[in-house]
C-alpha cells in the first residue's frame, strides 16, 4: 500500500456515510475499473474519512467503497482526517488537485459551500486557494444549468464537458439541447458548435424550433439503436474542432486588424505582417471554396 501511515485503521464499510457523494460523479466505466483493480490487486490506497455526529463519512474513496460492497467486502483500510464538513469539502479539491475534478464537480462543491454552509464567495476563494472570479464562474455554471441536465450527467448519459457547453444556453433551451446531444451521440466539440449555432438565433421560439429540428431529423448512416463507429465520430470530431478553432482565430484576427492598422506598427513589423496576410488570403479563399463544395450553399462564407 502507498499510505503506510500510523493513523490507518480497518473500518466497517457497511455503515460509512456518503453525504459528499452528491458532489462527485461516479461513472459506470470508472466504477467497473475500480472493481477490477480490487479483484486483481486488492486495496492499494486507503480511504479518507471524516467524523460527523451521525458517524464516519467518506471524504475520498466513493468508487472503492461501492466496488468493495459489490464484491462482498465488509472492511477496508482508511485514515480519518480531523476536519469538519466544510473543510472536508475543501479537502476533496486538495486531494484531487493533480488528478482533477470536472468543472461541474468543482461547481457542485462551490455551491454546497455557498448555499449549504453559508460561506461568502471571498471566503470560499480563500479556503480553496482560488481567485474570486474562479469561484464566481463555478457558481454561475451550476446555478444556470438546468437540474434535468445535471441529472443526465449524474446518470452518465451526458459528458460533464458537454453539460458545461449546454449551460451557455438559456435554461429553457437546455433540456432540448441535452436531448439532441444524447440522441445524436455528439462529441464535446460538436456540442460546442451546436450551442454556438443556437445562440446565433434571435429569440427563444427560433432556438426551440431549431433544437426540435435537430432532435427530430433522421440520423443518416446509422441503424436504429446503434451508435456511430469510433472512426466516423473521430473524423467528425476533428473537423468540428477545426471549425471551432478557425472561428475563434478569425474573430480575434479581425478584431486586431481593425483595432491596429498596419500603418501604426513599426516598419519592420508591418512588412512581416503584410507578407503573412498576403500569404493567408489564398488559403482562406481555398477554404471558402471547400466549404461551398461541402455544403452546397452560396452563403457558406
Amino acid at each position: 500500500m502507498d499510505d503506510a501511515r500510523a493513523d490507518i485503521r480497518l473500518v466497517e464499510i457497511a455503515s460509512l456515510g456518503e453525504r459528499l457523494a452528491a458532489l462527485r460523479l461516479c461513472e459506470a466505466t470508472a466504477l467497473a475499473a475500480v472493481r477490477s483493480s480490487l479483484e486483481r490487486h486488492g486495496q492499494l490506497s486507503a480511504l479518507t474519512l471524516f467524523v460527523e455526529p451521525s458517524g464516519l463519512e467518506i471524504l475520498d474513496g466513493f468508487k472503492r467503497v461501492r466496488a468493495a460492497r459489490a464484491l462482498g467486502w465488509s472492511t477496508m483500510l482508511a485514515r480519518i482526517d480531523d476536519v469538519g464538513a466544510i473543510d472536508a469539502k475543501v479537502r476533496v479539491c486538495e486531494l484531487h488537485d493533480r488528478r482533477g475534478l470536472t468543472e461541474l464537480e468543482e461547481a457542485w462543491l462551490v455551491r454546497s459551500l455557498y448555499r449549504d454552509d453559508g460561506l461568502g464567495q471571498p471566503e470560499i476563494a480563500r479556503r480553496m486557494s482560488r481567485h474570486k472570479s474562479w469561484v464566481w464562474r463555478r457558481l454561475m455554471l451550476v446555478e444556470s444549468l438546468d437540474a434535468a441536465v445535471q441529472a443526465d450527467v449524474r446518470l452518465g448519459l451526458l459528458m460533464p464537458r458537454a453539460a458545461v457547453a449546454v449551460a451557455r444556453l438559456p435554461r429553457g433551451n437546455q433540456t432540448a439541447a441535452s436531448s439532441v446531444v444524447m440522441r445524436r451521440g455528439l462529441t464535446v466539440r460538436q456540442t460546442e458548435l451546436l450551442v454556438q449555432d443556437v445562440l446565433l438565433l434571435a429569440d427563444a421560439a427560433a432556438r426551440a424550433e431549431q433544437l426540435t429540428q435537430y432532435l427530430d431529423a433522421p440520423i443518416l448512416g446509422r441503424k436504429p439503436g446503434l451508435r456511430a463507429t469510433r472512426d466516423a465520430r473521430n473524423e467528425a470530431d476533428w473537423m468540428s474542432g477545426d471549425v471551432a478553432k478557425i472561428r475563434d482565430l478569425a474573430g480575434r484576427l479581425e478584431a486586431r486588424l481593425l483595432a491596429t492598422p498596419l500603418g501604426t506598427l513599426a516598419p519592420g513589423a508591418a512588412e512581416i505582417l503584410h507578407d503573412a496576410l498576403v500569404r493567408l488570403s489564398p488559403v482562406l479563399r481555398a477554404l471558402d471554396g471547400a466549404i461551398h463544395a461541402a455544403t452546397g450553399r452560396e452563403d457558406a462564407a
